[in-house]
């Protein structure tokens, strides 16, 4: 027994692609995109509202992350030395992985510091090296576009370099702006999703009959 989705041409069924039966999968589990859709809302205004609060919660997961990688490496290189196998480089990457998260717990100002700082020496390069190739490009070939997209990054790094908090304040409401269009985005796409389901539903019970 085989049927097609409005227009769409597609067979159901026995034959039904992989493309068809993920679009069913989502279409019927709709409620979970939209969840995604209002956790990414409500960590996208906590972001743009409280911004220190955000970057104090990213500091603390990158401080989890390291003592947990940090104890995972040293097991593992425990691991390798009991099999007589080179552990010295695993000892020491969790030795440092554990210090990394420790400074962080203890001392997140600096953690965001250096992060902001090695952000803006990022910048600072990649714009210098953009324009420079600027310079050398043939104006028909878009170098007002190229020279300018380096002096942005130029800017972007000296802001952060001499104004560290302020860039880190900034990084957190980009980071809530696409928090809120990703959310708002998976809400549209969950109605729309909710709405399949309803078209295909009777398909779906016909078949299962």
């Amino acid at each position: 027994m085989s049927d097609t989705y409005g227009g769409g041409g597609r067979v159901s069924g026995p034959f039904m692609s992989a493309d068809d039966a993920m679009s069913r999968a989502l279409a019927r589990n709709w409620w979970l995109v939209a969840l995604r859709g209002v956790f990414a809302l409500i960590f996208g205004i906590i972001a743009i509202l409280l911004p220190g609060v955000t970057i104090a919660a990213l500091v603390l997961l990158f401080a989890a992350y390291m003592l947990v990688d940090g104890i995972f490496a040293i097991i593992a290189g425990i691991r390798a030395a009991r099999r007589h196998e080179r552990w010295g480089m695993l000892i020491f990457e969790g030795i440092a992985d554990l210090i990394a998260g420790a400074i962080a717990v203890v001392w997140p100002l600096i953690t965001i510091i250096v992060f902001i700082y090695l952000m803006a020496a990022w910048a600072i390069v990649t714009g210098g090296l953009a324009f420079s190739a600027a310079l050398r490009l043939q104006f028909a070939h878009g170098r007002w576009l190229l020279a300018f997209g380096g002096a942005v990054s130029l800017i972007w790094g000296f802001l952060l370099l001499f104004w560290p908090i302020v860039g880190a304040v900034a990084l957190t409401w980009w980071l809530g702006a696409y928090a809120l269009l990703f959310g708002v985005t998976m809400l549209i796409l969950a109605v729309r999703l909710r709405g399949r389901r309803e078209q295909l539903s009777p398909t779906e019970a016909a078949y299962q009959a």
